[in-house]
């Protein structure tokens, strides 16, 4: 069966939920090392802590990061290849504390007809353990060739 015919039924669906990911001190410090953003909200334990969120908090764009490996994708045959293609949209809602637990909730938004495959674009939710409003909301765009 096409890709197309396989994921047309799923848009407007939740296509899955992952796990809880703990989002330690030392990966935010790894993401700062990586990028340079050493930015005392991330890093400094001590000043975080009489700061505006009473402690360190993940970068945003860690969160996002975590998107690609973490969000449920829908489970198609057929796939040779899949490429992320990029985002439409990205809020970063509610700060993700060191020690915070978060999961990724993923909706299938809409399928488009492509050459030689199809553009999935959903929507991927993080969740954060524990409050009301998500950490992050983006809309991602996947392309899958057959």
């Amino acid at each position: 069966m096409a890709l197309l015919e396989q994921l047309s039924p799923m848009v407007e669906s939740e296509v899955g939920v992952s796990g809880w990911i703990v989002i330690e001190q030392e990966r935010i410090q790894q993401f700062a090392d990586a990028t340079g953003d050493q930015q005392w909200i991330h890093v400094d334990s001590e000043k975080a802590a009489a700061g505006p969120f009473g402690g360190t908090i993940a970068h945003g764009f860690l969160t996002l990061s975590l998107v690609a490996q973490y969000a449920p994708m829908p489970q198609v045959e057929g796939v040779a290849m899949a490429i992320n293609y990029g985002l439409d949209r990205v809020r970063f809602i509610t700060p993700v504390p060191a020690g915070g637990r978060v999961r990724f909730r993923t909706k299938v938004v809409s399928v488009t007809a492509i050459s030689a495959g199809v553009q999935v674009k959903t929507e991927v939710t993080v969740e954060l353990e524990g409050s009301q409003k998500p950490a992050c909301v983006c809309e991602m765009l996947v392309r899958l060739y057959e």
